[in-house]
Parts: structure tokens; sequence; C-alpha cells
């Protein structure tokens, strides 16, 4: 168990096409299309750096250029809001540039799954515990989801995964875990399923998309076969670690609001709900929201 060492990176991965968003994502990443006024990806870097994340690892495909150049400088652009005294817009802008050395970038060079873009990042993450995030699931709440999973890493070690509950007649359409206590915060995993048929699922909490894992998890993702899809699969080399009992699964329930930005519905919901949380925008937002329903 890596209990001891501290969950310094994350795994990011933003190689997939974004297909049901064409043709807006045509020329765009599907990361980089705009929830309020920031790109998707920058809300899940600020989730990661709320949990103390220090190094950021973007596992990218073909045409998702942008990615990186969003978290560089733009000498041109500070130069002119420097000149402009745009210093409101210059300050915001820096503040959320990672600091020097902070980003690193490796491509996924086939559609092989999310398990395959996970190993991707095996050289960079090394030998340690290390947080993943899918950038399509925006979890909206008080505190960082992934704060309360790096909390809970200190006290359990091992693995953990981000859960909430579905309605039970929605559970074959997720990756279900089945706990000790369905009402504990923090309980350990006794199983996991991915879309199990309906009426056999161990319990309602599905996986949300974040997830603290072992290292120990590289080596059976490189040799784990493809599964549903033709894909490498996370969830079976999750399975596969989950049964040696010395690196032990947790499921830590988040009980704020998840949007499933991959979908159109999730999308804008995201965007109503983060507006609605500035008070620049909310305001005239609820009364426009009025007038149009």
């Amino acid at each position: 168990m890596t209990k001891s060492k501290r969950i310094c990176k994350a795994v990011l991965p933003v190689a997939g096409l974004g297909t049901r968003f064409l043709p807006a994502t045509k020329a765009v990443p599907k990361e980089m299309l705009t929830i309020v006024d920031k790109p998707a990806i920058q809300h899940v870097v600020n989730e990661a750096k709320a949990a103390g994340i220090e190094h950021f690892v973007f596992v990218t495909g073909r045409n998702k250029g942008c990615i990186e150049d969003h978290f560089d400088h733009q000498f041109e652009l500070e130069a002119t809001l420097s000149a402009k005294k745009k210093t409101k817009e210059l300050e915001a802008l820096l503040a959320e540039l990672p600091a020097a050395g902070q980003t690193s970038f490796t491509r996924q060079q086939a559609p092989l799954g999310l398990g395959h873009a996970v190993w991707c990042a095996r050289d960079i993450v090394g030998n340690e515990p290390f947080a993943l995030l899918l950038p399509d699931m925006l979890h909206h709440g008080k505190t960082s989801c992934l704060a309360e999973m790096v909390d809970a890493y200190e006290q359990t070690g091992g693995n953990l995964i981000a859960v909430s509950p579905v309605p039970e007649d929605q559970t074959h359409q997720y990756g279900i875990v089945g706990v000790e206590d369905a009402q504990s915060k923090v309980s350990r995993i006794t199983g996991m399923v991915e879309k199990p048929p309906k009426g056999t699922a161990p319990s309602n909490l599905h996986i949300t998309g974040r997830y603290v894992l072992e290292p120990e998890i590289f080596p059976l993702l490189e040799r784990q076969e493809a599964g549903a899809g033709g894909e490498i699969q996370l969830t079976d080399a999750m399975i596969a670690l989950s049964k040696n009992p010395q690196h032990p699964f947790h499921a830590v329930r988040f009980d704020g609001t998840i949007y499933d930005c991959g979908s159109k519905i999730g999308f804008l919901a995201a965007n109503v709900a983060y507006a609605l949380d500035r008070e620049d925008l909310a305001p005239q937002l609820r009364t426009v929201i009025k007038d149009l329903i």
C-alpha cells in the first residue's frame, strides 16, 4: 500500500474526438468548449488544483494542440491587455496558468479506450499514486470532489473511486460499485461491474469519473485484453487489482451535482448551473430563463 505517498500528479485523458458535438468539435477540441467563460478542461484543472495537485499529465491526440496552448503564456495577448490597462483581465488570465514544468503532454496515438489512455501516462506518472479525472464529467459542489478524495486517501490509502447515487432503473447505464455501507461517505468497495443488466446491480452508486489509483494499475493495463467495444477498459484492470488485498478500493460519495458534458443536455445544464453561481450573471440570467420558459 502506498498510503504514505502524497497525490501530486493528475492524469487527464483528452484524446477523444467529441463526435456528439459535431460540427462544433470539427476544429475545436470538445474539452475547449466553454462552460460560461472557461473551457471545460479549465474547470477540471481548477478542481485538481484545489486538491493540491502539482503536475498535470494530459493524454492528447491529433488536433488537440490548442489545449497545450491554453495552458501556456500568450505573450501578444498579455502585452495587449497590459498596454490597455486591463489589469483585471490580465490577472485573471495569469492566475489560472500552471507554473513552468507543471504540465506534461503525451499522445494516445489510437482510440483504444480509457484504460489505454491511462497506460500512456505511465512513464510520466512513475511509481507513485495518482489522480485520474475524466474531463467530460464536471463535479459541481461546495468543495472539490478530488479534494475530498485526497482527504479520504490520507485515511485509507489504496485506491479510491468517486461515486454518486442514480435512480435504480438507470443503473444499467453506468459503471456501478458495491460497497460495505451504501450510506457512508467513504466505504470499502466489494464489487465493480460495468453497465450491469437491469435488476442485477450491486447498488445504485455509479462511478463518476474521479479516481485515485496506485501505480500497480499500469502493468495490469499493459496486459489487459480488449474488452467492450474492442477497447482496453479501465474497469477491468481495477477489478483485477482489487482482488489483491494489499490494494483495496474505497468509494467516496460525492454529494454535489455531476454534469456529463459529453452530452448536449449535460453541457447546457452545466453552463446554466455555473452561471447561476456568478454574482455578476445570476440575477440577469434568472430573468432571461424565466422569460424563455
